[in-house]
C-alpha cells in the first residue's frame, strides 16, 4: 500500500478533533498547551454549535484515560473543560453540560481520592457560575448522593480522609449554591435529598473542638491553625448557608433530619452539641419562621416522652436555648402551645418519679430508683427553667399573660384545674407540682415592671395565689411572696433590706421610691385588706421557719416603700398592733418560737415603719421598745430568736406593757395632721372568707382520708365534696335533740363510742357510693335539699340576732297589721361577727 494514504488519514478528521488532540502534549507532565488551548477556545466561542460535540469527544479521551489510569491526560481534560465552561455562555453550552457533568461523574465513581477531589473543585467552579435560562431536565441526584459519601469517608490515612471529607463538604455546597435559588430545582428540599444532606454536614461538624464557637452567630474560620481547610467549619458554613435559603415551606424538611441525627447518635446526653446545633438553626434561618423549628422541637419531645429522664431532659434544654432566641424576635402562635406541652411533660416526670417512687420497696435496687428519681427531678428542673426563661424574655405585656396562664395551671384544693388531675397524682405529686410551677413563676416574675399593681395582681391572679398562700406548707407559702415581692418591688428594694433585723438608720440605704399613683391607691383600698387578712394567717402558721418570717417582713417593707399612703401606714400599724395580739392571747396554742418570731417581726417592722415615714416622736416610741427588750426580753427581737440556739421563755407576760408595743402610745404620736389616729383604737380583726375555711376544711379532709384509707388513691373530688356537705348539714342542731332530756342512760351512750367508728365508716361508704353510681338527677336534687336546709337554718340565725337600729325619731308606722321600721343603708347596719365573712 502506498505510504500517502495512511498520511492523509490525519486531515480528514474534524477541526474540533484535531484542536482537542493538539491541547494533550506526548509528556502529561508538560500540562496542558497553552497556545492550543487557546486556539480551541477561539474556535470553541466562535462556534457555538460544535461546543456539544467538543464536550462529547473531551468526554470519551477521559473516559479511556481513566479506564487506562493515564491521570496525568485525565487532569489535563478538566483542566480544558473548566476553560471552555467559563469562557463559554451561550444558549448552545446547555449540551456541552451535560458532558460535562457526565465527566465528573465519572471521576467521582473512581476510587482514586485524587480524582474525586479533582473532580469536586471542577463542579465548584461550575456551581458558581450563574446560567442565563434555568434547565429543565438536570437532575443532581448522583452528586447528592456521592458528595454525602464522601463526607462519610473512612480512608486509613487521615489527610487524605480529611481531603475527601472536604471535597465532599465543598460539593454538597455547590449543589446547595446551584439548586436552592432555581425554582426548578425545588425537589432538592424533599426529604430523600436533606436525608443525605443534613447528617453529613452533622457528621463532620461533630468533631469540632470547640461547640460553643459553633453555637456563635458569627461565622468561623475554615482554615485551621496549619493552614489546612477545617471540615467542622466548613460543613457549619454549608449548614448555615443551606438553612439561610430555607423557605417557609420547607423549615420541616430541614429541622426533621438534624432531630434524627441526634437521636441515631446519641447526642441528647450529653447535649453540648445538640444545644449548638440548634443555636447555629435559630440565628442562620429568618426570624419569621422561628415558630417551625420550636414547633419540631416540641413535637419531637412528645414522639420521646417514654425514653430515659436524660434524653428527655436533653430536649428540654434545647427548647430552652431554642425559645430563648426566638423570644428575642418573633414567636408566633406557639407561646401557649409550649406551655401546654410542658406542662404535660411535667405531669407525665412526676407521674413516672412518684411510680418509681412507689415500687422502691419491691425493687432490688434502691440506688438504681433513687438514680431514676434523681433523673427525673433533672428534667423538671428543665421544664421548670424552660417555662420561666421563656417567659422572663418576653415583653411586659405578654409577660402579664403568660402569668394568668400559669397561674390557671397551678392546682389548688376545692378549685377546677383542667390541666392537672389533683385526686390521680396525690398530695405528694400535688405538692411537687404546684412547688414547680410557682417556681417557674418566680422566674416570669423576676424583672417585671408594671406601671399599675391593679394590671400586675388583677383578682383572676390575685385570688389563687392567695389561696394557695394559705397551704399548709412553709415551702409553697415562701415561693407566693417570694412572687408577690417580684411583682410589688418596681424598684429592686429588696436586695438593700438583708433579711429580718432592726435596722439602725433606713435612709442610708436609700431606698428607691415614687410619689404613690392614683391607679395604686385604689388598688390598696379594694385589695388592701385581702393582702393584710393573708400576711396575719401566714404569720401564725405552726410551721413557720426563719426564712418565712424573713420573707414577711420583706412583704411588709415592701407595701411600705410601693403602696403605702397616710391611710396605709395606719392600716400596716394596726396590722402590726394585731400580730401582737395574736401572739400573746395565743388562743390557737402556738408553739413559743412561732410566737416569739411574731413578736420580732413586728418589732423589725414598726422600727422600719417609723424610720421610712421620718416621724420622730414614733421612732422614739419604738426604739424605746427595742432598748427595753434588748435588756429584759432579747427572744422578742430577730436578732436572738432566729439564733440556733436561742433560750426561749415558758410563756410570756401580758403585765410586762414596756417590752410591747402600746397602741394608745402611738397613737399619741401620730396625733395631728395628715394620720386618722382614731382608726388605731379599732382592732384589726382579718375578714376571713369563706374560701379560706372551705380550703382549710378540705385540705384536712384530704389528710384525714388519706390516714384512713390508704388503699384508695383514687377518689374523686366529688367523693370528698359529699363527705363534707354530710357531715356540715348532719352537725347543724336539731331542736329535738336539743329538747332531748339528759337522763343515766343518755350519759352512758354518750361515753360507750363502741360501734361508732364502724358506723361512721359504713356511713361514708354509702355516702360516696351513692354519689357514684345514683343518676345525676337524683344527686342534684340530693344537694339542693341539703342548700334550701341550711338557707333555712341560716334565715332562722339572722332572724333571731339581727334587728334593724330603732329609727331617730322613734317612729314607727304600721301597714297591713305588721309592724314597719324604717328602711336602713346596708353599710350603717351593725352585724354580729359571726355573720361577717
Amino acid at each position: 500500500m502506498p505510504a500517502g494514504v495512511c498520511g492523509c488519514c490525519g486531515p480528514l478528521r474534524p477541526r474540533y478533533k484535531r484542536l482537542v488532540d493538539n491541547i494533550f502534549p506526548e509528556d502529561p507532565k508538560d500540562g496542558l498547551s497553552k497556545s492550543d488551548m487557546e486556539k480551541l477556545t477561539f474556535y470553541a466561542v466562535s462556534a457555538p454549535e460544535k461546543l456539544d460535540r467538543i464536550g462529547e469527544y473531551l468526554a470519551e479521551k477521559l473516559s479511556r484515560d481513566v479506564v487506562r489510569h493515564r491521570y496525568g491526560y485525565v487532569v489535563i481534560a478538566m483542566e480544558a473543560l473548566d476553560q471552555l465552561l467559563m469562557a463559554c455562555h451561550s444558549q448552545s453550552i446547555k449540551p456541552f453540560v451535560e458532558s460535562f457533568l457526565r465527566m465528573v461523574a465519572k471521576l467521582l465513581e473512581s476510587r482514586e481520592p485524587d480524582l474525586q477531589v479533582l473532580g469536586t473543585n471542577s463542579f465548584v467552579k461550575f456551581a458558581n457560575i450563574e446560567e442565563d435560562t434555568p434547565s429543565y431536565h438536570r437532575r443532581y441526584d448522583f452528586f447528592v448522593s456521592q458528595f454525602s459519601a464522601m463526607c462519610h469517608s473512612t480512608h486509613e490515612d487521615p489527610e487524605t480522609r480529611t481531603r475527601i471529607r472536604v471535597a465532599g463538604i465543598k460539593g454538597l455546597q455547590g449543589v446547595v449554591r446551584k439548586t436552592v435559588n432555581d425554582e426548578l430545582q425545588a425537589i432538592i428540599w424533599e426529604p430523600q435529598h436533606m436525608d443525605k444532606l443534613i447528617p453529613s454536614m452533622l457528621f463532620n461538624m461533630q468533631d469540632s473542638e470547640d461547640l460553643d464557637r459553633a453555637g456563635h452567630p458569627s461565622t468561623p474560620s475554615v482554615v485551621g491553625q496549619d493552614g489546612e481547610e477545617n471540615p467542622a467549619a466548613l460543613a457549619e458554613n454549608c449548614f448555615r448557608e443551606l438553612l439561610g435559603r430555607a423557605a417557609y415551606g420547607n423549615m420541616n424538611n430541614a429541622v426533621r433530619p438534624v432531630l434524627v441525627h441526634l437521636d441515631n447518635h446519641g447526642l441528647w446526653d450529653p447535649n453540648e452539641f445538640a444545644v449548638s446545633c440548634f443555636r447555629i438553626i435559630m440565628y442562620s434561618i429568618q426570624a419569621q419562621h422561628s415558630h417551625h423549628v420550636i414547633q419540631q422541637v416540641l413535637n419531637h419531645l412528645d414522639t420521646n416522652n417514654r425514653t430515659t429522664p436524660r434524653v428527655r431532659a436533653g430536649i428540654v434544654q434545647v427548647l430552652l436555648e431554642t425559645v430563648a432566641i426566638a423570644a428575642k424576635g418573633s414567636v408566633g402562635p406557639t407561646v401557649l402551645e409550649v406551655f401546654n406541652t410542658l406542662l404535660k411533660h411535667l405531669r407525665m416526670s412526676v407521674d413516672l418519679e412518684l411510680g418509681e417512687s412507689s415500687r422502691r420497696n419491691s425493687s432490688s435496687s434502691v440506688s438504681s430508683v433513687r438514680g431514676k428519681e434523681s433523673d427525673e427531678r433533672i428534667v423538671q428542673n428543665a421544664i421548670i427553667q424552660t417555662i420561666g426563661f421563656f417567659g422572663g424574655n418576653l415583653p411586659d405585656y405578654q409577660r402579664a399573660e403568660v402569668m394568668m396562664f400559669i397561674m390557671g395551671k397551678v392546682p389548688v384544693y376545692g378549685t377546677p384545674c383542667h390541666t392537672l388531675d389533683t385526686v390521680k397524682i396525690g398530695h405528694q405529686g400535688t405538692k411537687r407540682i404546684q412547688t414547680m410551677l410557682l417556681s417557674s413563676l418566680i422566674m416570669v416574675t423576676s424583672g417585671f415592671k408594671s406601671k399599675s399593681m391593679a394590671a400586675a395582681l388583677p383578682p383572676s391572679f390575685l385570688d389563687p395565689l392567695f389561696s394557695i398562700s394559705l397551704m399548709e406548707d412553709s415551702e409553697l407559702r415562701q415561693l407566693v411572696l417570694e412572687i408577690l415581692h417580684n411583682i410589688i418591688d418596681r424598684h429592686d428594694n429588696r436586695a438593700k433590706l438583708r433579711g429580718i433585723r432592726i435596722i439602725p438608720n433606713v435612709s442610708a440605704l436609700k431606698f428607691k421610691r415614687e410619689k404613690i399613683s392614683k391607679q395604686d391607691i385604689t388598688f390598696m383600698k379594694k385589695h388592701g385588706q385581702q393582702l393584710y387578712r393573708h400576711i396575719y394567717l401566714g404569720c401564725k402558721e405552726e410551721d413557720n421557719v426563719h426564712k418565712n418570717f424573713e420573707l414577711l417582713f420583706t412583704t411588709l417593707a415592701i407595701l411600705t416603700i410601693e403602696l403605702a399612703n397616710e391611710e396605709v401606714v395606719i392600716d400596716l400599724i394596726r396590722l402590726s398592733m394585731a400580730l401582737q395580739e395574736m401572739a400573746l392571747a395565743n388562743e390557737e396554742n402556738m408553739p413559743m418560737f412561732i410566737r416569739c418570731g411574731i413578736m420580732a417581726l413586728v418589732a423589725a417592722y414598726l422600727n422600719f415603719l417609723s424610720k421610712m415615714i421620718a416621724h420622730l416622736p414614733l421612732c422614739q416610741h419604738v426604739s424605746k421598745v427595742i432598748e427595753l427588750r434588748n435588756l429584759d426580753a432579747p427572744y422578742l427581737l430577730p436578732e436572738h430568736v432566729f439564733r440556733d440556739k436561742c433560750q426561749l421563755p415558758e410563756s410570756l407576760d401580758k403585765n410586762d406593757r414596756q417590752v410591747y408595743f402600746q397602741a394608745s402610745d402611738m397613737a399619741e404620736c401620730l396625733a395631728g395632721p395628715g394620720y386618722n389616729v382614731e382608726r388605731l383604737s379599732i382592732p384589726y380583726v382579718p375578714q376571713v372568707t369563706v374560701l379560706y375555711t372551705v380550703g382549710k376544711i378540705l385540705h384536712r379532709c384530704k389528710q384525714t382520708s388519706r390516714d384512713e384509707d390508704r388503699l384508695s388513691r383514687r377518689k374523686s373530688f366529688v367523693d370528698t365534696i359529699s363527705l363534707q356537705v354530710d357531715i356540715m348539714s348532719n352537725s347543724l342542731p336539731d331542736k329535738s335533740l336539743l329538747a332531748e332530756e339528759i337522763t343515766f342512760e343518755t350519759l352512758k351512750k354518750a361515753i360507750d363510742t363502741t360501734g361508732l367508728e364502724e358506723q361512721e365508716r359504713e356511713k361514708r361508704r354509702q355516702v360516696m357510693e351513692k354519689f357514684q353510681k345514683a343518676p345525676f338527677e337524683e344527686i342534684a336534687a340530693h344537694c339542693e335539699s341539703k342548700a334550701n336546709m341550711l338557707h333555712d337554718r341560716l334565715a332562722q340565725i339572722f332572724e333571731l340576732t339581727i334587728r334593724p337600729p330603732p329609727s331617730p325619731s322613734g317612729v314607727v308606722s304600721i301597714s297591713t297589721g305588721h309592724t314597719q321600721h324604717p328602711s336602713v343603708p346596708v353599710y350603717e347596719m351593725k352585724f354580729p361577727d359571726l355573720c361577717v365573712y
